[in-house]
């Protein structure tokens, strides 16, 4: 497991870091599929450069919701029982992500210089739904949660917040 970060040492409240991390995996996800477009339209980057960004961003979303699975749900679920639905939708919601993420990470790794529309389709299919669930998740867990991870006094892991992602 990573360091922590003690609530007396953190700028943002971790509720507001969720939201942080959020936008920025938004941010991600949003160029992950513009890339995927133009390069199934022909335009974009070589498989292997964009198998690599699919790669990067399915990590650092797979590391936030481990992070959250392994230690923030369950300390929330500790000071916030009344929470404990929520956070089994929320970890729920994370192994349909990590399913999807799979699916697409295979799918991107299969994609050959010229794709022809069925695969094109493929990917665009398995991306557009893991954008859905992954706007639906955040939004659910944004909603749900932030009073609550504001509240927690418990440190957090690193890996919550992507503190060492690029660009973050």
């Amino acid at each position: 497991m990573g360091t922590h970060s003690a609530p007396g040492d953190r700028l943002a409240a971790f509720g507001n870091q969720l939201i942080d991390v959020h936008i920025w995996l938004r941010e991600e996800l949003a160029r992950l599929q513009d890339d995927v477009d133009d390069y199934l339209a022909g335009d974009g980057e070589r498989p292997r450069e964009l198998g690599a960004h699919c790669l990067a961003f399915c990590s650092a979303l797979t590391r936030h919701h481990t992070a959250e699975d392994e230690t923030v749900f369950p300390a929330m679920a500790r000071q916030f029982p009344e929470l404990e639905p929520v956070l089994e939708q929320l970890a729920h919601d994370h192994h349909m992500v990590t399913g999807m993420l799979g699916r697409l990470q295979d799918l991107i790794d299969g994609v050959g210089p010229a794709p022809d529309a069925a695969e094109a389709r493929r990917v665009r299919g398995e991306l557009d739904g893991l954008v859905a669930l992954v706007e639906s998740h955040f939004t659910y867990e944004e909603k749900k949660l932030v009073d609550a991870l504001n509240a927690l006094g418990t440190p957090l892991p690193d890996d919550f917040a992507l503190r060492d992602a690029p660009g973050r």
